[in-house]
């Protein structure tokens, strides 16, 4: 299969105001052609076999790069492992990094840990991103809490989408942790803007009471007031 003929494939199944949908939705440098995501997954599982010259195809359109990932996190954990940077590095916006999980680090947790720092001491936005999401998806129980809370401290929260990752992760937390979380936002170990968007991510969840939600509230922080020249 060519690459022309795997984009004639995907433009057959596009749709024009859904491009346009996501264009407004996903900030991409790259192209859209509007495929819906269970079609580019129902793609990614019929061309499994042909990962390889998949994998070696541009990546010109999001929807490409989408069943790139998609077909690399269907691997087995020592495969997996061979292509996780190379799939990092093509994230440049929320939705790819967010759609790339893997079922296998379940069973490897332990060891995916070095890859995970290894990818987060790169410092670039989508790096650190994805390291949060994983971290949010697999690691959210007791056994982990410290290395959650040393990623949490050093994520660069000055950028838009760590400090949402950050603020979803701590609130995440809250939800499952949720003595332990409220020690660290009594710490105060987040900026101030980053402390309060975790905060308001937990009072939106269903999973806390209202007692709880009530209590979280009076942990905020007032930010300063910017000061307009």
């Amino acid at each position: 299969m060519t690459y022309l003929q795997f984009l004639n494939e995907l433009k057959q199944n596009a749709e024009k105001p859904f491009a346009s949908f996501q264009r407004k939705l996903i900030p991409t440098e790259q192209k859209i052609l509007g495929v819906r995501t269970p079609i580019l997954r129902a793609l990614a599982k019929r061309y499994q076999a042909n990962f390889e010259e998949i994998y070696a195809f541009p990546d010109e359109y999001y929807e490409v790069t989408f069943i790139k990932l998609t077909l690399v996190s269907a691997l087995p954990y020592n495969e997996f492992l061979r292509y996780v940077e190379s799939c990092v590095s093509l994230m440049d916006n929320w939705a790819t990094c967010d759609s790339f999980k893997a079922k296998c680090i379940r069973k490897h947790r332990a060891e995916f840990l070095p890859m995970l720092e290894k990818l987060f001491s790169n410092g670039q936005e989508f790096y650190q991103r994805y390291v949060l999401v994983v971290l949010l998806s697999e690691y959210v129980e007791e056994k982990y809490l410290n290395i959650l809370k040393n990623y949490i401290q050093r994520a660069n929260t000055n950028v838009y989408y760590v400090h949402m990752a950050v603020a979803w992760l701590t609130a995440e937390l809250l939800i499952k942790q949720y003595d332990y979380s409220v020690t660290l936002l009594r710490e105060k170990v987040l900026d101030a803007k980053t402390h309060n968007k975790a905060i308001q991510k937990a009072i939106e969840s269903y999973r806390l009471t209202k007692e709880q939600k009530d209590f979280l509230r009076s942990l905020k922080i007032k930010e300063k007031n910017k000061v307009e020249v």
